[in-house]
């Protein structure tokens, strides 16, 4: 198997770096024959791609960087990594540093070993001590969560998690359209229309982030993804 990384970057100039050498350091498992990191920079402001252009030059490994001229949304440069993708497996790593490649060889132990196709994962299943996270956004993700396992039938615990890991070929039976914080909900609720059997979750680190040290995710976008989880979940758009 050979895995294709998709990390959408939007100003990170002081994260990427240090994600890149995470994951770079990785011992993969055994069945994984390759390796490839595709980095798709959302119309930075800041020296994000400069500071990716240089870890390029100075590291002797597969990375591809590509840019969009004007900002559109996690969803759609996730697309564009996609499609730039040699990999069957896909792996979406934020930029962020929220979440810890350090999950990544565990997630993909469980999509081999279960012979599944779709791994997401958990910031929320026990097992793993983490720092506690916003109420206001814990509540909200929880809420967001509940309502799509009722729509979908089929009982998840985070579905908002960054962490997605797929076969490629799974786009061959849905198709992606969002292009904002919501693709995520779409993405499992339209894979779980397929065969919930072929999904499971995976408990992962969390080290949250504010809106003062940088994150992305805002209040307002709660709407949108509200909006795409009632949109793919309770009148099934394709």
């Amino acid at each position: 198997m050979n895995i294709s990384i998709i990390i959408p970057l939007f100003n990170e100039e002081n994260t990427i770096a240090i994600l890149l050498d995470k994951l770079i350091s990785l011992s993969f498992p055994s069945f994984i024959n390759s390796v490839e990191i595709i980095i798709v920079d959302d119309c930075s402001t800041d020296t994000s791609h400069n500071v990716v252009s240089e870890f390029i030059k100075n590291n002797n490994f597969q990375i591809k960087l590509l840019s969009n001229p004007v900002n559109k949304g996690k969803g759609y440069v996730v697309r564009q990594g996609i499609k730039a993708a040699n990999g069957d497996l896909i792996l979406i790593q934020d930029a962020d540093l929220e979440l810890d490649p350090n999950d990544i060889p565990k997630m993909l132990n469980a999509l081999y070993e279960l012979n599944i196709d779709f791994v997401n994962g958990s910031r929320y299943l026990p097992g793993i001590v983490r720092p506690l996270p916003s109420f206001s956004r814990y509540m909200g993700n929880r809420l967001f969560t509940l309502l799509t396992s009722f729509l979908i039938n089929v009982k998840i615990s985070d579905v908002a998690c960054g962490y997605k890991l797929f076969k490629k070929n799974l786009l061959d039976k849905i198709s992606l359209k969002e292009n904002g914080f919501g693709f995520e909900a779409e993405l499992i609720i339209k894979t779980m229309r397929i065969n919930p059997t072929k999904v499971a979750e995976v408990p992962v680190q969390y080290i949250p982030r504010t809106i003062n040290t940088g994150k992305k995710l805002k209040n307002r976008h709660a709407f949108g993804i509200l909006w795409v989880i009632l949109k793919y979940g309770l009148f099934r758009f394709k």
